[in-house]
C-alpha cells in the first residue's frame, strides 16, 4: 500500500509528458507530413498549385543534379565518420590513461568547440583555409613546406576533405563524451586483467574495449551519419557549395531549389528525399554490423 501511495497518478504523467511530446510533434513531425503534402504538387508560392502526385519524387529519381550533391554527402559522410568516431576513440583511450595529467582541463578544451555555432567554425576554418593570408599556407610556409601550399576550399578533388577537418574539429568533443561515458562503464577489473594477460596499448583497445563499447559505437556512427547527412550551415558559409558544385550536398541543393528557384513544391520533394537516404544510410550501417555480429 504504502508503495501505491508514492507512484504518481497518470493524470501527472501526462501532465509532465504532454508539454515536451506537443513541442516534439509541432517541431519535428508535423513539419514532415507538410513537406509531403507540399512534394505532391507543383508549386511556386503562389495561392494556386497544381497537383501532381508522384511527378516530382519520379523527377527527382532521375535529378543528376540532387545524386551529385548525395555522392558529395557520401564522401563527406565517409570522412567525418571515420574522423570524428576514430579520433574521438584514440582521445576517450587517453582520458582513461593513468599517465594522462590535467583530464579536466584536457576534456574542456576538446569539448569547447561543439558549443560554438556552425557559422562561427566556417569563418574561422574558412580564414585558415585562406591561399593568400590563412593561417595553414603561412605556416607551410615558415616550416619550408612552400610545396604543400594549395587553394584548399577552390580545388574540387580536396574540398570534401577541407570542409570534413573543420566539421571533425568542431564535433571530436561531443563523441568524446559519449564514448568516454561507455568506456569508463567498463568494469576497472577486466581491463586490469586484460593488462596483466598482456592486451596493453593498441591491443586492450581493438581486443578488448572496442568489443564491449560495440553499441555505443553503432549509436554513434548512426548518429554520425544523420547529423553529417543534413549539414548545410557551415558548407554554405565556407564555400557556397563550390567551386562549380564540387562541395554542394543534398541539403543546400534543396535549399537552392527552394529558395533560389522558388519551386517549393519540388524543394519539399528534395527534402522528403533526403529523409528517405538518411534512414537508407543508418538502415545499411545497421544491417553491416548485425551480419558481423552473426
Amino acid at each position: 500500500m504504502a508503495n501505491d501511495k508514492l507512484k504518481p497518478k497518470a493524470a501527472v504523467l501526462v501532465g509532465l509528458l504532454a508539454p515536451g511530446t506537443v513541442l516534439f510533434v509541432l517541431c519535428c513531425i508535423a513539419p514532415l507530413f507538410v513537406a509531403f503534402y507540399y512534394s505532391l504538387f507543383k508549386w511556386n508560392g503562389g495561392p494556386s498549385k497544381d497537383f501532381t502526385g508522384l511527378l516530382n519524387y519520379i523527377q527527382l529519381a532521375t535529378d543528376g543534379a540532387f545524386w551529385g550533391a548525395f555522392k558529395n554527402n557520401i564522401t563527406f559522410i565517409v570522412w567525418t565518420v571515420i574522423g570524428q568516431i576514430g579520433i574521438a576513440f584514440v582521445v576517450s583511450m587517453l582520458m582513461i590513461s593513468r599517465n594522462l595529467r590535467i583530464k579536466t582541463l584536457h576534456r574542456t578544451v576538446i569539448f569547447f568547440p561543439v558549443i560554438l555555432s556552425a557559422v562561427v567554425v566556417g569563418f574561422t576554418w574558412r580564414i585558415i583555409y585562406n591561399k593568400d593570408y590563412g593561417l595553414l599556407n603561412s605556416l607551410l610556409t615558415l616550416i619550408g613546406r612552400s610545396d604543400w601550399i594549395k587553394p584548399w576550399l577552390d580545388d574540387p578533388k580536396i574540398v570534401i576533405p577541407s570542409l570534413a577537418v573543420a566539421k571533425i574539429w568542431q564535433y571530436i568533443g561531443y563523441y568524446m563524451v559519449i564514448l568516454l561515458a561507455s568506456i569508463q562503464s567498463i568494469d576497472r577489473e577486466v581491463l586490469e586483467c586484460a593488462e596483466l594477460d598482456g592486451a596493453i596499448g593498441w591491443k586492450k583497445s581493438v581486443y578488448v574495449v572496442i568489443p564491449l563499447i560495440k553499441n555505443t559505437l553503432v549509436v554513434s556512427v548512426m548518429l554520425c551519419i544523420s547529423g553529417n547527412m543534413k549539414t548545410f550551415d557551415q558548407i554554405y558559409v565556407m564555400t557556397n557549395g563550390g567551386p562549380g558544385g564540387a562541395s554542394e550536398v543534398v541539403a543546400m541543393y534543396a535549399y537552392r531549389v527552394s529558395m533560389e528557384r522558388m519551386e517549393y513544391g519540388y524543394g519539399s520533394t528534395a527534402a522528403i528525399g533526403i529523409l528517405l537516404l538518411s534512414l537508407a544510410l543508418i538502415g545499411l550501417s545497421r544491417l553491416v554490423t548485425r551480419r558481423k555480429e552473426k
